[in-house]
């Protein structure tokens, strides 16, 4: 197990294992370009999804959300969603009423 921990980031010709990382991935990239990237992953959650099934990726979705919720609520706290609540009735609200004005100038112009 690997950390950010100064025992953990000794310096190996004048790099930190972290800094060696970086690097690595930085060549990696420049090397193969992000098609690379986007194959290997593209094998990996295949690979995943033959060993786990459907299941296991809604099990991860919904912790995945219940964490980003918890983690935005504690962030912002509870009057943020009412703020954003409001800010998307208004945006619907302007949204329906230009596309009645659309459709009236289209049944003019026909």
């Amino acid at each position: 197990m690997t950390s950010d921990t100064p025992e953990n980031s000794k310096r190996v010709t004048g790099l930190t294992v972290r800094e060696a990382g970086q690097k690595g991935g930085e060549t990696v990239k420049r090397k193969y370009g992000p098609e690379f990237y986007e194959e290997i992953g593209r094998k990996g959650g295949l690979a995943t999804k033959r060993v786990h099934g459907h299941a296991f990726y809604e099990l991860i979705g919904k912790k995945g959300g219940k964490k980003g919720g918890e983690a935005t609520r504690d962030r912002y706290g509870p009057d943020f969603y009412e703020r954003i609540g409001q800010k998307g009735g208004q945006r619907v609200k302007q949204l329906i009423e230009e596309g009645k004005r659309a459709a009236e100038a289209e049944k003019r112009a026909s």
